[in-house]
């Protein structure tokens, strides 16, 4: 019954959140969000979908070329790639000139003030500030020289200083900043591409204090005056957004894509963005369906009504001028074990056991339409320290060891086991996955129940260490496998990104050891040690690397998949005339 609440209810909300006549006056872009999202605070954002909404009103000095790949770093408020020192440890910043924030009552007369070297420095200050808990602090954690120290001095401090000048965080002039790691971090640049280094003013977060989650005032492409908890966010083109051009540049057959043919226009492309948040499946499928979105990712239940064969487009959907995109995941799905808790922390039978009882390949085709490759371990194929020909001996369908196992761990056919939480989300497929994981369980005497949560929620329980046990994604930030050995490394506990709460002091000094090091086949070893050290203590049960199936609409132009999307959104355009005769046909 709560499931078909939760579906009626998308439906009405898609019904009236669309129910007026399509427009064809304005460049809109339709889009859907799975999840409702806590804010628009760049240092709370933990995950994809904040993630996404706060890229199109915020901006960070970096940010990946939406169609070279590899992926490439290009400047975006940097003038330039930095200049680095001979020690590899100082990189100074010239910032581009006549970036202006969103206007607002923050500042006087409610004109945005110019972007300059205070703001980024201020930025990352707030970033360690104790009294924030930023979630998106393991960037920088023991990184910066003198942060470390100035955050440990504040904590006792009624307020931050944020006067206090840092060793590592120096302004040379209004437009150069120059900042000093105490050690070689390789992906420093990756991290000031993310969005929790996205950059604000103080005078907003000073100006809106506790509200500054609901007031994004940043320095991009769109603007959202307040954030609003509904089910619909609107962005308007910012007026004020300086001169920035569509690349001429992209990965090769672009040009004959026609992804490249607003090369040179000044962007943002379209002039509103209309995010509808809708939880469930079916609602999601009926309004792309019906025209009221121009991008879907493809619902588990709608797949086969989508893709033929589990690759070719449907004919009725070609006809109507969808395409379709398929594209492997730099991701990893998991179970992760909370390692505070006893029951599991020094218990890695339990643990291999619970992994040998799940059906893996029944799941993928249940889930992932057996599009899904299984996870022997954290990191995913396409980075360095993944091997294919390794396996993973508890990544496999084993009752007989299952049980075995779990005798041994002391628990014989369950018994003295008491029944395990699983959270998960509150949508119906994350529930179905969490119901298959618990009957595959019982196999061997273990009781399963599911933890149904918002995606704030389920956030804030991993945050605070408030779960036996839970499953989530996580995507690559940056094309850098230690992005991924970083969940498990114990500095990352929670509230960081190590949710699971995992502490082995081997990896962590392999840890420590190769990601100081530049790309090279020395770190690519380290990493593959790394690798396969956890897949054999199971701190998480490993489930898959996935496949991402989205359609389109034939106006949407300039859509290649993107997995460091945040940012993509300003190069897409619609195009209305296309628009204008397809829509006949919904």
């Amino acid at each position: 019954m709560k499931s078909l609440v939760l579906v009626l209810t998308g439906v009405l909300l898609l019904s009236v959140g669309c129910s007026k006549d399509r427009s064809f006056d304005e460049r809109e872009l339709h889009l859907i969000s799975p999840e409702k999202i806590a804010g628009f605070d760049p240092i709370q954002i933990s995950d994809m979908y904040s993630g996404n909404e706060a890229g199109k009103v915020y901006e960070g000095l970096f940010e990946f070329h939406p169609y070279k790949r590899p992926y490439e770093l290009i400047p975006n408020l940097a003038a330039a790639l930095p200049v680095v020192s001979a020690d590899g440890l100082v990189y100074t910043f010239t910032l581009k000139k006549g970036v202006k924030f969103h206007d607002s009552p923050a500042f006087p007369d409610g004109k945005g003030k110019e972007f300059k070297s205070d703001d980024v420095i201020y930025s990352i200050k707030r970033l360690g500030d104790p009294k924030l808990q930023a979630k998106g602090w393991w960037l920088f954690d023991d990184k910066i020289a003198g942060l470390n120290e100035w955050r440990d001095k504040n904590s006792a401090l009624e307020a931050s200083n944020y006067a206090e000048e840092i060793e590592g965080l120096k302004k040379i002039d209004d437009y150069t900043v120059a900042i000093k790691l105490k050690r070689p971090y390789p992906q420093f640049l990756y991290a000031l591409a993310m969005p929790q280094l996205f950059i604000v003013a103080k005078e907003a977060v000073d100006h809106f204090g506790k509200e500054f989650l609901n007031h994004p005032v940043g320095t991009g492409p769109f603007v959202l005056p307040v954030f609003e908890q509904t089910n619909r966010i609107v962005y308007t083109k910012n007026p004020t957004f300086r001169e920035k051009f569509f690349p001429s540049e992209g990965e090769e057959g672009d040009d004959k894509l026609g992804l490249l043919a607003d090369a040179g226009k000044k962007i943002p492309l379209v002039d509103k963005i209309i995010v509808d948040i809708i939880v469930e499946s079916q609602p999601k499928w009926l309004g792309f369906q019906k025209a009221k979105a121009d991008l879907l990712e493809i619902p588990k239940d709608n797949f086969d009504s989508a893709v033929v064969g589990g690759k070719e487009l449907a004919p009725d959907l070609k006809a109507k001028g969808i395409r379709l995109f398929a594209n492997a995941m730099l991701d990893v799905t998991f179970f992760a074990f909370n390692h505070d808790d006893p029951t599991f922390k020094a218990n890695k039978k339990l643990r291999q056991a619970m992994s040998l009882a799940w059906d893996r390949a029944e799941a993928n085709k249940l889930f992932y339409n057996s599009s899904a490759i299984e996870a022997q371990s954290v990191i995913p194929p396409g980075l360095g320290g993944y091997r294919k020909e390794f396996k993973n001996p508890y990544v496999k369908f084993d009752l007989e060891q299952a049980k075995k196992l779990l005798a041994e761990a002391g628990y014989p056919k369950g018994k003295g086991l008491p029944t395990i939480t699983v959270q998960t989300r509150n949508e119906t497929v994350a529930r179905q996955i969490i119901e298959h994981f618990a009957k595959c369980q019982e196999r061997i005497g273990i009781k399963v129940k599911v933890g149904m949560n918002t995606w704030p929620e389920l956030i804030n329980k991993v945050t605070k260490r408030q779960h036996q046990l839970y499953t989530m994604a996580w995507g690559a930030d940056y094309p850098d496998a230690e992005n991924f050995l970083g969940l498990l490394y114990c500095p990352n506990s929670s509230p960081g990104s190590n949710g699971s709460n995992y502490c082995n002091p081997d990896f962590d000094a392999l840890f420590k050891t190769a990601t100081v090091l530049q790309d090279s086949p020395e770190r690519s070893s380290m990493y593959e040690k790394m690798n396969e050290m956890v897949a054999i203590e199971n701190p998480w049960i490993f489930g898959f690397h996935r496949t991402k199936f989205y359609l389109s609409h034939a106006w949407l132009k300039n859509f290649k998949f993107m997995e460091f999307n945040h940012t993509q959104f300003q190069y897409l355009n619609v195009d209305l005339e296309v628009k204008k005769e397809l829509s006949k046909k919904f």
